[in-house]
């Protein structure tokens, strides 16, 4: 039933769906100016030219082509769209009139102080403000600022700047790329990154996204929309001024993450970028049609081969390993019977056998893609440059991707436009070509990873979150937002985090006596929730020996701080007894202007700060997205073992990670926690010190990724009598999907699928299983055999569009508990929660042969009609009238 885009060919007016056709699809369009405003003649003259299959009028200006009218009231028909070019005081009063005659849709391409508060008053959704315009040049709209007309093509390009669109606009033209949409949002006042996104991965003229971020104003949108995205398409984002901002340096990173998980590729700088869009505006490549970072060099010269070697290696790829029969065929295109290598070096007058050997290389199981140079030589270029093009064609979807890199100018340009003409991509450097090939992997990593089906085993979790209350409760209570170490610690506690144990002492005497109650050597801390890193101030002694060092340690601490932070308030000692020697980790939490909660990872001890060594994640995590992030520092690799230091145990490490993420996001209070240092050996972790602040009261951190809703889990008992769990699908389930596929019926298979699948492909397995729970929702029934892994009885899934009423189900269950009630509990779970989620209209679709699953639907109160679209399907529709 959920089968396919919910995209309607003719959405119903006043729907969200129509709303957005109306912005990125419009069929009328106004431009409303005002005398001596710079950017309307730009937008008329553009308006004009491009060629819009539509209706186009304008109020206040005279241009050829453009229909005139004296107001919005003479227009024959409200517009879908209009371009407002008026002073900051006219745009509310001309947005209210808009609204009056059923437009809903602007463009502002001029600074709106307080745009996005007129948006909410008036019911106008714009782009701006400080738009660049919009242009989609399959229907000859060019409602932009751009000084040339965009190409029609399958790039997506959605900018905050003027000036990067016009840059990479320019460069697209003499490159022959063309675009699908520009989209200028501006500063996304109202409508912004996610809702262009959310257009173009439903959009079919669409191959690639590149992205310029500056703002994100709706974290949460963002990545939910650019998850969904990535899911069928690349998408390539650069930011420009983020280091320049980012003083600590965690914010950039945070950014990287977030992208990462939603699988973008970000690239650096304007040069990166451009190299991407030629990559995958010439490629195309699809999820799994990039295998990894193995690249083949060709080249028709030594020296470019090396600059091409040399960069591959900087960039973090791998020079693929020729088999001993790829070397014996490879051998016969070098001259001298030269030893083939990579790279593989042809010589000057290499002709055709360049086209021939990259052909070859892409052949190889070893390859992932093929970089081929070429300078300018003795023989003709265009033989070469034909060779390769014809070469490029034959390989098609099977072979590794061809990346060229075409050296010199003179005689070497018309050979590129030649090439990109005939759809290769095309660089001017051998390390430009590299890039390019970089980017696939990346792409490729990114893509996958966020489609990763991770391992069945799931981190159970049973944390006393009501401890963490009461003591959190009880901070407040005293006036304070950040806690002492020992109050910290219990927190980590209360979530099995494993702690080192201490005592508290109130004095210098109380300490020693501790310590000789705890053994020695014994650690002496001092308690200050104002003094965050005690060593700075001598508040931290180790290795103390004896009941008397520890007291006259105590002793010298107090006077100390007395002089240095004599307004830190003191509320005694902690005592704990001194691990042995373990490797030191820092985990961290913290928090984003843009992104919201991070989770960060790397060594840790009194140094961590000046290691630079912290790779970052956003909660929540998994133990696959735990190690994912153990992985990207250089931490992982001492955690391997190193030397003199033993091997530590990883996945002790990974279950700590999952632990504190749980606490970020079940406590969104929490401000900063630091867990400095985390001992790890190959016993497992301990936590011997931690610093937490809380946020003032009344303020939330708000999660870049929705987490898994535990809390929608219960019970459900069958007619027969058999009691099982129906619960949120979460990603661990992909395996049990896949089994519960392969126990449905052929007929039961193609009633839900609408075909005959004969195996649940690991794309699809991810896609029904890693949901965006903000987007979507699905309920399994989940039997627990003994000593067997879960199984997965039936499922039912409620997907909705964004912003929209209206959403689509599907439910399926396994043969054996049909007539058992399943059916309608699942049902019932997914339309309660559809419910509470603001879905007021409930479709799905029925084959017309499916005469058990219609006879359900009518029982459910659905009304039943013939789908207008395919006579063999029925739409069954539930209205939700009631819903929040």
């Amino acid at each position: 039933m959920v089968r396919r885009a919910m995209m309607a060919k003719q959405p119903i007016r006043g729907t969200a769906a129509w709303r957005a056709a109306a912005l990125y699809r419009p069929r009328s369009l106004v431009l409303w100016a005002a005398p001596g405003v710079p950017e309307a003649p730009v937008l008329a003259a553009n308006l004009a030219g491009g060629g819009f299959k539509g209706q186009l009028h304008a109020i206040g200006i005279a241009q050829p082509g453009l229909a005139p009218a004296e107001s919005l009231a003479a227009l024959p028909a409200a517009p879908d769209l209009a371009v407002l070019c008026l002073p900051p005081a006219e745009i509310e009063p001309a947005m209210r009139a808009l609204a009056g005659c059923g437009c809903f849709a602007a463009i502002i391409p001029g600074a709106v102080p307080g745009l996005g508060a007129i948006s909410a008053r008036t019911g106008v959704r714009a782009l701006g403000q400080g738009s660049f315009g919009l242009a989609v040049p399959a229907i000859g709209l060019n409602a932009t600022l751009s000084h040339l007309p965009p190409l029609p093509g399958k790039l997506a390009l959605v900018t905050q700047s003027a000036a990067l669109a016009r840059a990479v606009l320019d460069w697209a033209a003499a490159e022959g790329l063309g675009f699908s949409h520009v989209i200028g949002i501006g500063g996304n006042a109202t409508l912004g990154f996610a809702a262009a996104l959310d257009w173009l991965a439903r959009d079919p003229g669409t191959g690639a996204v590149l992205l310029d971020l500056r703002r994100i104003r709706n974290r949460r949108a963002f990545i939910s929309a650019a998850r969904a995205t990535t899911r069928t398409r690349p998408v390539v984002a650069i930011r420009a001024g983020g280091r320049a901002a980012d003083r600590e340096g965690v914010g950039d990173q945070v950014m990287a993450a977030a992208l990462r998980r939603a699988g973008v590729l970000r690239v650096e700088g304007l040069e990166d970028l451009l190299a991407a869009t030629e990559t995958l505006a010439r490629l195309r490549p699809r999820p799994g049609a990039v295998r990894g970072d193995r690249v083949a060099i060709v080249s028709n010269g030594r020296g470019i081969g090396q600059l091409a070697a040399d960069a591959l290696i900087a960039g973090g790829g791998r020079l693929a390993e020729f088999s001993p029969a790829a070397r014996a065929a490879l051998a016969a295109l070098l001259p001298g019977g030269a030893e083939p290598d990579n790279p593989l070096v042809l010589g000057p007058a290499a002709g055709p056998h360049l086209a021939e050997a990259s052909a070859m290389l892409a052949a190889l199981p070893e390859v992932d893609a093929v970089v081929a140079l070429h300078a300018p030589g003795p023989g003709p270029g265009e033989v070469a440059a034909e060779a390769l093009a014809a070469a490029a064609k034959a390989g098609g979807g099977r072979a590794a991707p061809l990346l060229l890199g075409w050296l010199g100018q003179a005689t070497a340009g018309p050979q590129r436009q030649a090439l990109t003409a005939a759809g290769l991509a095309v660089f001017t450097s051998p390390e430009a070509a590299v890039r390019g090939a970089l980017h696939l992997a990346e792409d490729h990593r990114n893509r996958a990873a966020a489609a990763e089906l991770p391992p069945r085993a799931v981190l159970e979790l049973a944390p006393d979150q009501a401890a963490v209350r009461r003591l959190f409760a009880a901070v407040r209570a005293a006036g304070r937002l950040a806690l002492t170490e020992e109050e910290s610690l219990g927190v980590l506690a209360a979530y099995g985090l494993p702690t080192i144990p201490g005592r508290r002492a109130a004095g210098p005497k109380e300490a020693a006596d501790a310590a000789a109650l705890l053994g020695f050597p014994a650690v002496l801390k001092l308690l200050s929730a104002d003094l965050p890193h005690k060593s700075e101030v001598g508040g931290v002694r180790l290795g103390l020996t004896s009941a008397a060092a520890v007291r006259q340690a105590a002793e010298a601490m107090l006077k100390r701080v007395a002089e240095r932070r004599p307004e830190a308030h003191i509320a005694g000692f902690l005592v704990q007894r001194q691990a042995g020697r373990a490797l030191e980790l820092r985990l961290r939490l913290g928090e984003d202007k843009m992104f919201g909660p991070w989770i960060g990872f790397g060594q840790g001890g009194t140094t961590a700060d000046l290691l630079g060594d912290e790779a970052f994640d956003l909660p929540p995590l998994n133990l696959a997205l735990a190690r994912q992030l153990i992985s990207r520092s250089r931490a992982a690799q001492l955690l391997a073992g190193f030397r003199d230091w033993p091997p530590a145990n990883p996945e002790a490490v990974a279950e700590a990670l999952v632990r504190l993420s749980q606490l970020a996001v079940d406590f969104p209070e929490i401000a900063t926690l630091s867990v400095n240092p985390l001992f790890a050996d190959a016993e497992g972790v301990l936590a011997a010190d931690a610093y937490l602040v809380l946020r003032p009261a009344g303020e939330r951190g708000e999660l870049a990724i929705a987490p898994y809703p535990a809390e929608l889990a219960g019970r459900f008992r069958a007619r027969g009598g058999a009691e099982l769990l129906v619960r949120p699908i979460r990603p661990e389930d992909a395996a049990a999907h896949g089994e519960a596929f392969r126990r449905l019926s052929a007929e039961d298979v193609r009633w839900r699928f609408f075909s005959p699948l004969k195996e649940m492909s690991p794309a699809l397995a991810a896609r029904l299983t890693q949901i965006d729970y903000d987007r979507e929702m699905a309920f399994v029934a989940i039997r627990r055999p003994p000593e067997a892994p879960e199984e997965i009885l039936g499922v039912a899934r409620l997907i909705r569009e964004p912003n929209s009423p209206t959403a689509e189900f599907a439910v399926v269950v396994l043969p054996e508990m049909k007539s058992q009630g399943l059916g309608r509990h699942l049902m019932q779970r997914i339309i309660d929660w559809g419910r509470a989620a603001g879905v007021g209209r409930v479709l799905g679709h029925v084959l017309a042969d499916n005469a058990p699953m219609l006879a359900f639907m009518r029982s459910l109160g659905f009304t039943l009609r013939r789908s207008p679209e395919e006579e063999e399907v029925y739409e069954a529709v539930l209205e939700l009238p009631e819903a929040r």
